[in-house]
């Protein structure tokens, strides 16, 4: 098959799995340049793990600390006319590149809001590893399907309260326009919340509890972010910002739990990635365009050296268990980042 690039809206739909493994493996190289993450965690579920954070979790904590890890993602394979999902050979060349080293790696690819794929998981867990000491929850999805009733849930992008006008890019036209989003009603916000919030991470440690895989002392983290005065009216102070606050209120209900048991869980407050995901954010296209004005391996490698080296310190500090009483693990930032932080109370100046 000859892989020729295809683009819908500003995404491009084509993928190929020589160019995504050479991404993985040098996120992998960049991670062992970094040395290894003292006393980190030896066994692994990233729920979401196939590109973005949730990649670049899997990746620091196997070849940055020896862990075995289990991947759960929902992506699609390769036929005999179309390319898989990136996701897919991310995951493909991670584990090949896991085998090299020595390192336990396995991946569930299904729908991990549903019931039977973490029955499947607590399964492969309680056969191979026994017991966990982290989970990370990384999951990006637009939509849920609601594992009790199969109602489907899908998210809504939008501000809240009042219309949000900005510039942004069509890319299908090439043009530089103003683009307005309506502001949502509450049904959408609700299900924005129901979709990206943190009711699916209760479900999944609350099943690994009962199931008994959680190990004494074991942590789970989920990753948000905050911005610049650009995104919030859509971001922070729209619906995906409610879903990030209900994300909150998750771990501080899982930190509860765990800690029984001298366990924990936090909220990563990273950086911005362009990914899929978060180019599906409204005001984010055009931040890709003026990432494509960069030569593209420079691009790339500045993308992947961000995720990665954000991961990275985000497990450091965890398992240095700095991010205490706090719910959130704070990345340093510069002054006029931390000033909004404290402003809106996200993160205390320390």
């Amino acid at each position: 098959m000859i892989i020729k690039p295809k683009v819908r809206g500003f995404i491009c739909t084509t993928t190929h799995p020589v160019g995504c493994e050479a991404n993985v493996r040098r996120q992998i190289a960049y991670t062992q340049a970094k040395g290894t993450i003292e006393n980190g965690p030896k066994k692994v579920l990233v729920i979401g793990a196939s590109t973005g954070y949730g990649l670049a979790s899997r990746i620091a904590t196997a070849f940055g600390s020896g862990a075995a890890t289990i991947g759960v993602f929902f992506e699609k394979p390769s036929s005999e006319t179309k390319t898989g999902s990136a996701g897919w050979y991310n995951s493909a060349a991670f584990d090949k590149a896991a085998k090299e080293a020595g390192l336990y790696a396995k991946s569930v690819n299904g729908d991990a809001f549903s019931h039977e794929c973490r029955a499947k998981v607590i399964e492969l867990i309680k056969q191979d590893l026994g017991q966990i000491d982290l989970v990370v929850y990384s999951l990006a999805s637009p939509v849920r399907k609601m594992p009790d009733t199969g109602e489907v849930v899908r998210s809504a992008l939008k501000p809240i309260g009042e219309v949000y006008t900005s510039t942004a890019i069509d890319t299908n036209k090439d043009q530089i326009i103003t683009a307005t989003v309506e502001p949502a009603n509450e049904e959408e916000i609700q299900s924005t919340i129901t979709v990206m919030g943190g009711q699916d991470w209760e479900l999944w440690m609350g099943a690994l509890r009962d199931a008994g895989v959680l190990a004494d002392g074991a942590k789970s983290v989920a990753y948000s972010y905050i911005g610049t005065d650009l995104t919030w009216p859509i971001y922070w102070h729209g619906t995906l910002g409610r879903a990030k606050e209900d994300l909150d209120r998750a771990a501080t209900a899982i930190r509860g739990d765990l800690a029984a048991k001298g366990g924990t869980a936090h909220v990563a407050v990273l950086k911005s990635v362009v990914t899929q995901a978060s180019s599906a954010i409204p005001v984010m296209p055009l931040y890709i365009f003026g990432s494509s004005l960069m030569k593209s391996s420079s691009a790339s490698f500045f993308w992947m050296k961000l995720s990665t080296d954000s991961i990275w310190r985000a497990l450091m500090r965890l398992w240095a268990e700095r991010p205490e009483p706090s719910a959130r693990v704070a990345l340093p930032r510069s002054m006029p980042c931390l000033v909004r932080m404290a402003r809106t109370a996200m993160v205390p100046l320390r």
